[in-house]
C-alpha cells in the first residue's frame, strides 16, 4: 500500500513515499540491510560533529531481546508494533564528549540521525514508524542507561504489509488520508507568529 503526500509544491521521491504505516509484512529485515539503515543514521549531521545518537535494537531473530524492547512499548502501541520484525529506542548522549558540558541540540541531531536512517529504510523499501509512546523509565532500568543519557524514541521498522492484517479500529487509520498544516502556520518573516511575506 502506497499514501503518497498530497504536496503544494515539488519534494523529493522519498519524501512523498515516506510514511509512518502501522501494518508490517511477516518479513525478516537482514543483517545487511539493518546496517545500511544505521550506516545513514552515522553520516547524519550533528552539532560539532558531536554524534550524540545511540541505538539500542532488537530483532525477531532474538525473541527475548526483541521481548524485552517490546515490553518498553505503551498498550495502544503493541498490538501493532508487534508485526514489525525490527524494534528500536534511540538514545541522545546529552553531554559534550570534549567537555561534558550539557548539549542542547543533542535531541535535534537524534532526530537528523533517525531521519536519514528513515529514508534509507524508504529508498530500501521498508517502512519506519517513530514513537513516543514508550516507558523511558522502564527503557532506562531494564537497559542500565545512565543520567548521562536519555531515552528519546521508539521505532519499529519492517517491510510494508496490507491493512487487513490491522484490527478494525487500527486499519481505519492506516487508511486515512494524510494530513499537514498549511506552510503559512509554521513559517515567519519579522516576528514569530507573521507569516512570511513570500507564502502565496
Amino acid at each position: 500500500m502506497e499514501k503518497p503526500t498530497d504536496n503544494q509544491y515539488p519534494i523529493n521521491e522519498l519524501l512523498k513515499k515516506r510514511w509512518s504505516s502501522l501494518a508490517f509484512a511477516d518479513k525478516m529485515v537482514s543483517s545487511e540491510v539493518l546496517l545500511s539503515l544505521l550506516e545513514a543514521a552515522r553520516w547524519s549531521p550533528s552539532c560539532f560533529n558531536e554524534q550524540p545518537w545511540n541505538f539500542i535494537v532488537a530483532t525477531k531473530e532474538n525473541p527475548v531481546e526483541y521481548e524485552r524492547l517490546f515490553n518498553c512499548l505503551v498498550d495502544g502501541n503493541q498490538p501493532w508494533a508487534t508485526l514489525a520484525p525490527v524494534l528500536m529506542i534511540s538514545v541522545a548522549r546529552l553531554f559534550f564528549e570534549s567537555n561534558n558540558k550539557p548539549n542542547r541540540h543533542a535531541f535535534h541531531d537524534v532526530g537528523l540521525a533517525v531521519a536519514c536512517l528513515t529514508f534509507q529504510a524508504t529508498e530500501m523499501g521498508l517502512r519506519v514508524h517513530q514513537m513516543g509512546g514508550f516507558d523511558i523509565d522502564k527503557a532506562r532500568e531494564l537497559y542500565k542507561i545512565s543520567e548521562q543519557y536519555e531515552p528519546v524514541a521508539a521505532i519499529a521498522i519492517g517491510y510494508p504489509g496490507e491493512p487487513e492484517i490491522l484490527p478494525e479500529s487500527l486499519r481505519e487509520r492506516e487508511l486515512s488520508p494524510r494530513s499537514r498544516k498549511q506552510i503559512s502556520s509554521f513559517v515567519f518573516t519579522g516576528e514569530f507568529g507573521q507569516t512570511a511575506s513570500f507564502i502565496q
